[in-house]
C-alpha cells in the first residue's frame, strides 16, 4: 500500500454502503474524502462537519465539483445506473457498490459511458477483493495442483432480518439475497475457477410470507473447461456459518455466539414498514443510532463470506479469514495470512491503481455485468425449473 498522493474521493450515498466502508476510506492514506450527497440531511451535515467538506442533495451538485476525482457510489442498488452514468458524464472516475446494476441493459449503458468519457469503472466493494480468496486464486491457479475441478461454496446469516426499506423485501427492485448475496458469491467462485460460466441450475427460497422475497438459494455453475461450482445462501438466521470460520464475522471481526437470535429480537421491535426504516436508517451514517468504528483499530483478521472450498486435480484448497488451507495428496499445512492493517484495502488497491497508474483493473464494468448476467440466470432458472445457457 505506497501512498503518493492521495485520490481526491467523492461520496454519493452515506447509508449502510458508506458506512460500512467508512473504516477503509479514513484509514487509507491513499484516498481523500472531499465531498459527498446524500438526501438526508442529518447525513450530510455528518459528513460536513466530520469532513469539513461540501455536500449536495443529489449526483448533479457532486460530480460538478471540480475537486472531486471519482465516486463512489454507495447509494441503492437502483440508483447504481443513472448515477455512473452522470458521474461518467462529468469526467469522474466510477467506483460503484455491488450489484452493479440490476440490468443487463444498464450495466451496457454504464460501460459505454464510462468508456466514451475516458474513465475507470470498478465494481466493489465485493468479496472477491477480499485477500483469503485472491490468495487461493493465486494458489488455484499457479499449477501446483493441477486444474480447479469443483468449487463449494456456502453461508448462513440472518440477512433477511436485519432492518430493510420496503424495496429491499421486493425482488424487481433489486430485494432479496441473490441481487444483494449472490452477487459475493458468483464473485468469489468466477475468481477462483478462472474461466467463464457457461450454464447455470438453481432454486430459490421463500419461507417467510412477512419478507416476501428470496431468502435462500442453491445453484451448481458450469465452467468453460469442465470445472463446476456449488453456491448456496441461507439468510433466514438460524445457523450462522461462522461458526465454521473460527467465529470471524464477514467483516473480519471476531463474533460472540451469545449474539445468536439478536437480528430477530430487534426487528420485532418494530410494528410497521416505515418504522424498520427507521430503525435502519438510525444506524447508519448520521442516524441517531450510529456508532464510528474507532479510527484508529485495525480489522481483526480479513473479510470473508463464509466456507468456501476449491478442489484441484491433487488438492483441495480452503480460503479463512487469516490463513489458506492447502490440503495434498500427502500432507496437508495452514499457509497464514498477516493481519491487515486497513479493512478492505484491496478495493483502494485497485482504484488507485487504476485512476492514478492507469492499470487495468479487475473488478471493472464487463466483469461485474457478467456476474450480474449469472445473478439473473439463477433467477430464471428457479422460475422455470430449467438450465439456462449463458451466451456471453
Amino acid at each position: 500500500m505506497n501512498a503518493g498522493r492521495p485520490l481526491r474521493l467523492g461520496v454519493a450515498g452515506l447509508g449502510r454502503a458508506f458506512t460500512l466502508m467508512l473504516p477503509t476510506l479514513q484509514r487509507d492514506a491513499r484516498v481523500r474524502l472531499v465531498a459527498a450527497c446524500d438526501p438526508r440531511e442529518p447525513a450530510r451535515e455528518r459528513f460536513a462537519s466530520d469532513f469539513d467538506a461540501p455536500v449536495y442533495p443529489d449526483i448533479e451538485g457532486l460530480a460538478s465539483n471540480p475537486d472531486v476525482e471519482a465516486i463512489y457510489i454507495a447509494s441503492p442498488h437502483q440508483f447504481h445506473a443513472e448515477q455512473a452514468r452522470i458521474a461518467a458524464r462529468h469526467g469522474k472516475h466510477v467506483l460503484v457498490e455491488k450489484p452493479m446494476a440490476l440490468s443487463l441493459g444498464d450495466c451496457n449503458a454504464m460501460i459505454r459511458d464510462c468508456r466514451d468519457a475516458g474513465v475507470h469503472l470498478i465494481v466493489g466493494h465485493c468479496h472477491s477483493f477480499d485477500t483469503p480468496y485472491l490468495r487461493a486464486r493465486e494458489i488455484a491457479l499457479g499449477g501446483e495442483f493441477g486444474r480447479v475441478r469443483m468449487i463449494h461454496a456456502l453461508n448462513y446469516t440472518d440477512f433477511l432480518y436485519r432492518p430493510r426499506r420496503p424495496e429491499e423485501l421486493r425482488t424487481e427492485e433489486g430485494g432479496g439475497v441473490v441481487f444483494s448475496q449472490a452477487a459475493h458469491q458468483v464473485d468469489i467462485v468466477r475468481l477462483l475457477a478462472g474461466t467463464r460460466v457457461s450454464r447455470v441450475r438453481a432454486i430459490t427460497g421463500d419461507w417467510d410470507p412477512r419478507r416476501p422475497t428470496q431468502g435462500a438459494y442453491s445453484a451448481l455453475l458450469w465452467f468453460e473447461g469442465g470445472a463446476f461450482a456449488s453456491v448456496s445462501y441461507n439468510g433466514y438466521g438460524h445457523f450462522d456459518s461462522d461458526e465454521w470460520c473460527g467465529w470471524i464475522g464477514e467483516m473480519g471481526a471476531e463474533k460472540s455466539p451469545e449474539a445468536y437470535g439478536a437480528a430477530r429480537r430487534k426487528l420485532a421491535t418494530v410494528g410497521s414498514p416505515e418504522e424498520e426504516a427507521r430503525l435502519k436508517a438510525a444506524g447508519t451514517y448520521g442516524g441517531p443510532g450510529y456508532v464510528p468504528a474507532s479510527a484508529g483499530a485495525p480489522p481483526a483478521w480479513h473479510q470473508h463470506f463464509g466456507p468456501v472450498v476449491v478442489s484441484c486435480e491433487r488438492g483441495d484448497i480452503r480460503p479463512l479469514p487469516d490463513s489458506v488451507c492447502v490440503y495434498g495428496d500427502l500432507t496437508k499445512e495452514r499457509r497464514p495470512l498477516g493481519r491487515p492493517a486497513v479493512p478492505r484495502f484491496e478495493v483502494i488497491d485497485e482504484l488507485y491503481e487504476a485512476v492514478v497508474n492507469g492499470t487495468a483493473p479487475l473488478h471493472d464494468g464487463e466483469w461485474a455485468r457478467s456476474t450480474l448476467e449469472v445473478c439473473l440466470a439463477l433467477l430464471e432458472s428457479a422460475g422455470s425449473g430449467k438450465d439456462v445457457e449463458l451466451l456471453r
